[in-house]
C-alpha cells in the first residue's frame, strides 16, 4: 500500500517522465513512475516508432528499467496520461505487471485519479510459474 506522500511524489515523477515522451505519431504522451519495495523510483515514458509494433509504453519502459537494474519487487506504479480521464494500461502492460506480482497501480488524468491493483487490472493473468 502506498502512503499519501508516496502517491503524491510518484504522480509528480510520472508527470516529469511524460515530458520526455517521444510520441510524434499519436501525440499521446504518457509517463510512469515505479516504486520498488526498497524505495527506489524508476521512470518510464512511451517511445513510438514509425513501425508501430516497435512502440513501447511508459509502464513497460519503467518496469524494464527497474528489472535492468536488478529490481523485481514493486510497491506501486503511477501512470499519467495526457487526457482529462485516467489512461488505463494496455493488455501487454498489464501482463508485464502481473509477471512481478501484486502492487498498487494509480492511473492519473488531468482531472481524475483512480487507484487499483495489478490483479484488478488483469484478473485472469497468464502464469507459467503456476502461482
Amino acid at each position: 500500500m502506498l502512503t499519501k506522500e508516496e502517491k503524491k511524489l510518484l504522480i509528480e515523477k510520472a508527470k516529469e517522465a511524460r515530458e520526455n515522451s517521444y510520441s510524434p505519431y499519436s501525440n499521446f504522451a504518457v509517463g510512469a513512475a515505479l516504486l520498488t519495495e526498497d524505495g527506489e523510483i524508476f521512470l518510464g515514458t512511451n517511445v513510438e516508432n514509425a513501425s508501430l509494433g516497435l512502440t513501447i509504453c511508459a509502464e513497460r519502459s519503467a518496469i524494464f528499467s527497474a528489472v535492468s537494474n536488478g529490481k523485481r519487487k514493486f510497491k506501486g506504479l503511477v501512470v499519467v496520461g495526457s487526457q482529462e480521464a485516467p489512461t488505463p494500461p494496455c493488455g501487454a502492460c498489464r501482463q508485464v505487471m502481473a509477471e512481478f506480482g501484486e502492487f498498487t497501480v494509480i492511473l492519473a488524468g488531468r482531472n481524475e485519479v483512480m487507484e487499483t491493483s495489478v490483479s484488478e487490472l488483469l484478473p485472469l493473468q497468464f502464469d507459467l510459474r503456476g502461482e
